[in-house]
């Protein structure tokens, strides 16, 4: 139980490192390159952002399910690393289908990358409601100065 412990702890570190890193550099392409698309000014711009910063998201998520996967197989839980990936990506989204079923030894460790997909996907959640509510509020604030 004390390995099974010790190497989730790692792991949920490693991905919230993964997702915190991740989204400091979304915020720095918003930051950089979000003017070139007039956000403002066009709701195609809106658009283009919103799925950058999806696609994004998306890339973080895939990340850290990669990441699960590998130590699935370097730990000998599941053999080949394709049934890695699937179990990882069904544990991680908390679908838990359930046709792959670990070893006692490893349940704890597999239980733990549920609870953690969940916590950071939520938190992906929150981002992207953050940024389409300040993307409506500059909009909201460009068109009260077009108005004065």
């Amino acid at each position: 139980m004390i390995e099974n412990l010790a190497l989730a702890t790692a792991m949920v570190g490693l991905t919230v490192i993964i997702h915190f890193t991740g989204l400091l550099l979304l915020m720095h392409m918003l930051r950089m390159r979000g003017h070139h698309f007039r956000v403002h000014e066009s709701t195609i711009g809106q658009g283009v952002l919103i799925v950058m910063v999806v696609l994004g998201i998306f890339a973080i998520h895939t990340a850290e399910i990669w990441a699960y996967a590998f130590v699935f197989q370097a730990i000998g839980a599941i053999d080949g690393f394709e049934q890695a990936l699937y179990f990882s990506t069904v544990n991680f989204t908390t679908l838990g289908y359930g046709d792959i079923v670990l070893s006692e030894q490893w349940r704890l460790f597999a239980a733990i990358e549920g609870a953690n997909g969940l916590i950071l996907i939520g938190w992906s959640t929150a981002f992207l409601l953050a940024v389409t509510t300040r993307m409506r509020t500059l909009e909201h604030d460009w068109l009260d100065k077009d108005q004065s």
